[in-house]
């Protein structure tokens, strides 16, 4: 039988980052990341936390510093690299496409962290004053999430900017993160103005990212939608050789032999169509409704994915002026294909 007062030091330590994860995940009306997806990133979040456990003890260990010198400055740069290190992979699959499903994501690897943590702790320090365990589950456990989530946010944003996928565009949001864990690791002996200071900084922080980031979606939902409409019109009507886009068709023409013409434009075709069914199953998420994904969609990827196998690189980078291939487009086909 778990003693009753060992189950209250683990709901302070745990419940208030689960709490406001899932408040993350209530707000986000388009539901762009899936409950799935977060359970898969904690269970990411999780296993770097074992990792750093070791990782942190061999550094300590190797390096010729206290342990509060560790923790303060150096602890924070390796912990926070390694979290980030899967909103890297998720950024480089397109698998991110606004500023709120970054801050979920991120948010998700830090909750995953923080209770791996937080019930290590609880088992090695079972007597600990319920004081510890406010500050924990309040300020280390938050903090954890939060950091990990200003690394996604800053990521996505300037990926999305700069339209590469560089390990240096990721630079930012590692030092943002580290910064914020750092001057948390600041107060060790004060603890209750760390916790302080996380409660009221990344929480406001967080829902100004999403109130933004969803008047973002709405504004480029709309516009996507029309621009994908206007060019599939101008395709199935035959007109896009009068468009202001015609004379590049010309040019495709006199270079590229008839047949793979065809598989361009075709290849034009199923991207724009696919685009267009990405953005429906936004706005019916955004009603409340979990579109179930067409049979026919994951037929139309997979004939895409061998019609670029056809036109060759050379063929996709003469058809590239007809196709947007933002991250925020590249994401709709990657959530499509999900």
């Amino acid at each position: 039988m778990i003693p009753v007062d060992l189950l209250a030091r683990g709901a302070v330590a745990l419940l208030p980052v689960l709490a406001l994860l899932a408040t993350l995940v209530w707000l986000d009306s388009y539901k762009l990341v899936g409950l799935r997806a977060v359970l898969l990133t904690m269970c990411a979040g999780a296993l770097v936390a074992a990792g750093c456990y070791g990782i942190n003890l061999a550094l300590l260990g190797a390096l010729p510093v206290d342990f509060g010198t560790y923790s303060r400055f150096i602890a924070p740069l390796v912990e926070e690299a390694l979290k980030g290190a899967i909103i890297v992979y998720l950024v480089r699959r397109h698998a991110i496409g606004f500023p709120v499903d970054a801050a979920v994501f991120g948010f998700a690897i830090g909750t995953g962290f923080a209770v791996i943590e937080n019930l290590y702790y609880l088992g090695v320090f079972r007597d600990s004053h319920i004081a510890v365990w406010v500050v924990r589950g309040f300020g280390t456990a938050i903090m954890h999430g939060g950091a990990t989530a200003i690394f996604a946010i800053v990521s996505h944003t300037l990926a999305e900017q700069r339209q590469e996928r560089s390990f240096a565009v990721f630079l930012p949001g590692l030092l943002a993160a580290a910064l914020v864990h750092s001057l948390y690791n600041q107060f060790l002996f004060a603890p209750v103005y760390s916790t302080l200071g996380i409660l009221l900084f990344l929480p406001p922080v967080l829902f100004i990212v999403f109130e933004r980031s969803e008047r973002a979606l709405q504004r480029w939902l709309a516009a996507d939608f029309d621009a994908d409409t206007e060019l599939l019109e101008l395709l199935n009507s035959g007109g896009l050789e009068h468009s202001r886009l015609g004379r590049h068709l010309d040019f495709i023409k006199q270079h590229f032999a008839p047949e793979l013409v065809a598989d361009m434009l075709c290849y034009l075709r199923l991207h724009t169509e696919l685009s267009m069914r990405a953005s429906a199953m936004l706005l019916m998420r955004e009603s409340g409704l979990e579109p179930e994904v067409d049979p026919e969609v994951r037929a139309m990827i997979e004939e895409m994915h061998y019609l670029e196998k056809s036109i060759g690189k050379t063929g996709q980078h003469a058809i590239k002026p007809f196709l947007r291939l933002s991250a925020r487009d590249l994401w709709q086909l990657y959530m499509l294909g999900k």
